[in-house]
């Protein structure tokens, strides 16, 4: 098996549908305490953006910016739900929502609290 296995996703409707390479196990995920990160429920998962891809629906995304607009926050304009997004932190790559990648393929994680809020 690969050490980065392929990991499909998408957002609730399942319109924009992903896949991103990512290894199945010992993942760190970072659950963050800013304030849309909190309100979201965003569980970060980021990898390269060469190892992520939007299988469909690019075209009902809709963008949200804020503050430096730099991150780019993607989500679906049928459902809401925000699936990954381009952040400030690391615009060479794309941070995926853990809890929008469809169980099975990812054995364990290590869920690392972040303090991203400003002060």
């Amino acid at each position: 098996m690969s050490s980065n296995p392929t990991h499909a996703g998408s957002c609730h409707c399942g319109l924009v549908r992903f896949e991103c390479q990512a290894p199945a196990e010992g993942i760190e995920v970072q659950e963050c305490n800013c304030s849309i990160c909190y309100k979201k429920g965003f569980q970060h998962l980021i990898v390269p953006k060469s190892r992520f891809r939007i299988v469909t629906g690019e075209e009902v995304l809709s963008c949200y910016t804020f503050n430096t607009h730099v991150a780019k926050h993607y989500f679906c304009s049928k459902c809401g739900i925000s699936p990954f997004y381009v952040p400030r932190s690391n615009p060479d790559g794309m941070d995926i929502n853990y809890r929008c990648i469809e169980p099975g393929t990812i054995k364990s994680i290590n869920l690392v609290s972040f303090d991203g809020q400003v002060r």
